[in-house]
This record gives structure tokens, sequence and C-alpha cells, in this order.
């Protein structure tokens, strides 16, 4: 099937099955899609954390819109960014770039000297609220891939960062939540979305061309 299939396909789903879990290599193949994402400057400043434990799940629904799908899917991802940046982070992720690449480590030491002092001269909010937007390049393209596998997929913002945050220990690691994904298959009889078209805005209006 073609991409745009499997995005037709695809919708927010808004009832799970909590009896159909999701398998371990699909769960990996989504994963994967997530990890390969691009970054800005191949940083990767943000992590993701599978939540499949049902007790961590039930703790997690404080403070969620939607705390039937938290708890009825198969897995929560958490997709959590670094609250910011570092000399040391970066330079972790370019000796990491030129081990395995085989080359003398420092070998892109102009250009890591160069985004140092642009991060260097801005404060942490501003530092996260970059690395926050890295991580919606890999929630879209997780959605995709659990599209093309047939498995159901829902993102969301409306949770409790801080009792997100609290209860996965991310400030310890550095991180902040910023989306989850909720996996798992669709109840068809709960729903409602399921049996609705697809409405989006019409090409001729969303694509402006000059």
């Amino acid at each position: 099937m073609s991409l745009i299939e499997d995005l037709n396909w695809r919708h927010a789903v808004k009832a799970y099955d909590p009896s159909k879990k999701v398998a371990e290599q699909d769960l990996n193949k989504i994963l994967e899609v997530a990890r390969l994402a691009p970054t800005s400057s191949g940083l990767q400043p943000f992590r993701v954390i599978v939540v499949e434990n049902q007790e961590l799940k039930e703790k997690m629904v404080d403070g969620a819109l939607n705390p039937e799908v938290m708890r009825d899917c198969s897995h929560v991802l958490v997709f959590a960014a670094w609250d910011s940046y570092s000399d040391e982070k970066i330079d972790k992720v370019y000796d990491h770039h030129t081990d395995v690449r085989e080359l003398p480590r420092g070998r892109f030491s102009s250009y890591t000297d160069k985004i140092k002092a642009i991060y260097g001269a801005q404060t942490p909010e501003q530092h996260f609220a970059h690395t926050a937007r890295q991580t919606y390049i890999a929630l879209g393209l997780a959605m995709a891939q659990a599209a093309e596998l047939r498995i159901d997929s829902t993102p969301a913002e409306g949770f409790s960062n801080e009792v997100v945050d609290q209860i996965l220990n991310l400030k310890e690691l550095g991180l902040k939540s910023v989306s989850l994904l909720y996996l798992g298959y669709r109840d068809e009889k709960n729903d409602w979305l399921s049996s609705m078209k697809k409405v989006r805005v019409p090409m001729e209006e969303f694509i402006i061309k000059k």
C-alpha cells in the first residue's frame, strides 16, 4: 500500500480494545522509525519512553484529557526532549558520530563550536522550545509507520506534563515530556470516529502557490 493510502486509513482513535496488544516486532519497527527521524544538527535531543506497564499507565491518567484511551491502549510512547543544550551533550553526540564513522574525534569541531556559541547565548527555556520541536518530526513518522502496519495511534498533548515527568523520573534524565502517542487496536464498537469520513481542507485551499 502507498503512504497516502496508509494516512487515509488512520485516524486518532478514541477507544482502544484493551485485549489486543501490539507485537514486540511491530513496536520495534515504529521505534526504529522514530530513532531514524531527522533532527537539527543530528543531535537527537529527545528520547522515547515506552510505557506498557498498566500500573504506570493508571498513574499517568491523572490529568489526561482521554483517560480511557491511555488506560486501554497497548503502549504509550512518551516523546521527551532535553531540558537544555550543553557543550557536554553536543560533544558526546559528535564523539559518537566520529567513532561510528571511524574519524578522529574533533573532526567536526568547527561546526560544533559554532552551535555551542549559538546555544550558549540562549536560555534553557529557548533550548527546550527548540528540542521539543524536534520530537514532532519523529512523532509524525512513528504514526506513519504504525499506519503502514495497520496499528492504530492517537497523538496527544492533552495530559499533565508534571504528572508524567514525575512518574517517569524524567527530571533526573534531563528530559521533559512533550507529547504522547497511544498505540493499539481500535474498539470498533466504541470508537465513534471509526465510521466517519476523513475530513481535511481541500487541496486547492491547503496549498498556496506563489
